[in-house]
């Protein structure tokens, strides 16, 4: 290991680190706010206290992944500016989450005390069969999504350290962990807005120091147009000659996948119940919008302009582009800063995941269908409550390491499956359970069946008529479905749900 090795080593441990301490000293305040407020709404949702910036900083971390600094920027390498015109996409995400779901989601949670997002589909659709079944499947996507960030954040280790992969991931898996399953949801948001900090820093770093190395815009813009031809045009990808634009299947699929898809996220949606007034979700809208647009536009245009300063062999895989340049081009101080970017970006991203599984599994599954004394002793049941949220925290990060262990090669389309998988099943229930009165739980059940189902298999058989995104297909049938059955089955919900739910 070389010393400029040991010297990045050295500021990532200590980052990761200060994310442990202050994880533990989060979960001191968290355990004050039980004593008054409750373990649930404490562990689970923070006690609704989310100002502005933390409610935009803990969105924009929560959206953005290794994908975000590594698999995207790297694509963006061979494929030109058309993977910043993807990236692009993202930028009104987080305004458009909180725009949508946000206020409306809020006021409905604070009515029926929900603190997660299947507590909501509880209220709305009065079905235990929609709470499994939503339950089942978010658990399921999440580990996926999970096991592409450890591997992200272990690929990252690796390529900048000389360590080992298991070594790298042992690492980073521990520490993730241990502050996410000690702190609980005040942890994962206040820890969520330092990465934030850190990542828009990171995205500057690295535009700086491409612009360095390759001699300045001119000389490198020279000598892209040599060496990848076309690479300026605003559609060179894999579907194109080089000098064609992409089709307009693949950018309208792009445009659902990390566009308007992300209303169907719930791992965005629940923050929408944790912050603490009006004001601070419009001023969450303005700042989560630039941050976004900063990072997104930033992160792949640096990568566009990345290709000069690659070896003349190649990289072994696009994920290795950007540790590869900020390795060979960036001083041991911004080379350490900068990859706490997106170790900061797989953290938090990790970091959310795990507390809503969590949610899922002891609130939703546990404490309402499985514990027996939870339906006649409330109080004796949650006394139990905060050791297994801890527990089983630990457990669903220990199973995503373990997946991880033997990782598959491009960790942005892992991610990009998961995303999809997770917008197939949770889209309309959620979309349309805010906004049609109809809409009742076999409406639901209709919708992430045959969303999935549809996801799943046009994914596997690899069928991509006009070069569609799965995800498009998934959503069409899943919000026919969804429609069709609510207006066939003609069942609309109580006049008590219909009072807390709208």
């Amino acid at each position: 290991m070389t010393s400029k090795q040991i010297t990045i080593l050295c500021i990532l441990l200590t980052y990761l680190l200060a994310n442990m301490a202050l994880g533990i000293f989060m979960s001191r305040r968290s355990a004050k706010q039980a004593a008054e407020g409750g373990f649930l709404q404490s562990y689970f949702m923070g006690g609704r206290s989310m100002g502005g910036l933390v409610l935009a900083m803990t969105l924009v971390a929560t959206y953005t992944s290794a994908s975000s600094f590594l698999g995207g920027p790297g694509l963006a390498a061979s494929w030109g500016l058309t993977q910043s015109w993807v990236a692009a996409i993202q930028i009104g995400t987080a305004f458009l989450t909180l725009g949508v779901v946000g206020k409306k989601f809020a006021l409905i949670s604070r009515r029926i005390n929900a603190v997660t997002v299947t507590d909501y589909f509880r209220a709305r659709y009065q079905s235990p069969a929609v709470v499994a079944l939503c339950g089942i499947c978010l658990v399921c996507f999440f580990i996926t999504q999970m096991v592409a960030q450890f591997i992200g954040g272990a690929t990252l280790i690796q390529s900048v350290t000389g360590l080992p992969y298991g070594v790298g991931l042992a690492v980073f898996a521990a520490i993730v962990i241990l502050y996410t399953s000690i702190g609980g949801f005040r942890a994962v948001v206040i820890t969520d807005t330092f990465q934030g900090i850190i990542m828009t820093i990171g995205t500057f770093l690295l535009l700086f120091f491409v612009l360095r190395a390759g001699g300045g815009m001119e000389a490198i813009t020279s000598q892209l147009s040599e060496i990848n031809p076309g690479w300026d045009l605003l559609g060179k990808g894999p579907y194109s000659d080089g000098n064609a634009a992409l089709t307009p299947g693949y950018m309208i699929s792009f445009w659902v996948l990390v566009g308007v898809g992300v209303l169907g996220l719930p791992q965005t949606a629940v923050r929408g119940m944790g912050f603490k007034d009006t004001q601070s979700m419009h001023r969450a809208m303005l700042y989560g919008t630039v941050v976004v647009g900063i990072l997104m536009i930033g992160m792949h245009f640096a990568g566009a302009l990345t290709l000069p300063l690659l070896p003349e062999e190649g990289i072994a895989s696009t994920d290795q582009v950007i540790p590869y340049v900020v390795l060979s081009y960036m001083p041991s101080w911004a080379a350490g800063l900068f990859l706490a970017a997106p170790l900061a970006a797989v953290m938090s991203t990790v970091s959310s995941l795990l507390i809503l599984a969590s949610a899922t599994l002891i609130k939703d599954l546990w404490l309402c269908y499985l514990a027996k004394d939870a339906q006649t002793d409330k109080a004796a049941a949650e006394q139990k409550i905060s050791g297994y949220s801890f527990l089983i925290t630990l457990v669903l990060g220990i199973v995503a390491f373990l997946f991880a262990l033997s990782p598959p090669d491009i960790i942005v389309w892992i991610n990009l499956f998961a995303m999809g998988g997770l917008e197939a099943t949770f889209f309309w229930p959620l979309v349309g359970g805010l906004y049609w009165k109809k809409g009742n739980a076999k409406c639901c059940i209709a919708s992430i069946i045959v969303g999935v189902a549809t996801f799943v298999f046009f994914n596997q058989v690899k069928i991509a008529p006009f070069h569609i995104h799965e995800i498009v297909i998934a959503l069409l049938f899943g919000g026919a479905a969804y429609f069709l059955t609510g207006m066939l089955t003609d069942t609309k919900p109580d006049e008590e749900t219909l009072r807390s739910c709208f």
